[in-house]
């Protein structure tokens, strides 16, 4: 390792030569996470409810995880969003209009046990859900 005077360039290079070599800033670098993301960076999405649909976990675990897909409204796309909470399945129906988000996995990926699914939802018809789980407020009727 270079110290002393003089040696600020050979540090710079140095430190640069080593960045390349750390695969989350090479992803930053030529933007792959914001291909491959369905709400373009955003940090949330508003989506039609189509349809709700059971995902098997993975291996060791052994559940249904309850989700729904939706149809996201700014482009169009179709994603897959977790329902989180106990009974929130009750809650959302087809042709409902839910806020989702990220699920904070690894690199924006999915989380844990459930596969291939990257978002959950956060609002239904405006109202929270953990709001409508809890029982404080009641969906309103669109």
């Amino acid at each position: 390792m270079p110290n002393g005077l003089y040696t600020a360039r050979n540090l710079r290079k140095k430190r640069k030569k080593m960045k390349l070599k750390s695969k989350s800033y090479v992803l930053k670098l030529k933007r792959k996470t914001e291909k491959k993301d369905l709400l373009e960076g955003a940090p949330m999405g508003r989506g039609i409810v189509l349809q709700k649909v059971g995902v098997e976990s993975k291996q060791p675990n052994s559940a249904i995880r309850k989700c729904v897909r939706v149809q996201i409204i700014k482009n169009g796309r179709l994603a897959t969003a977790f329902l989180p909470g106990d009974g929130a399945l009750n809650f959302v129906d087809e042709h409902d209009e839910v806020t989702i988000e990220g699920i904070h996995g690894p690199r924006s990926r999915s989380m844990g046990d459930i596969p291939g699914v990257r978002y959950k939802v956060r609002e239904v018809n405006g109202v929270p859900l953990k709001l409508l789980i809890l029982g404080k407020t009641r969906k309103p009727a669109r």
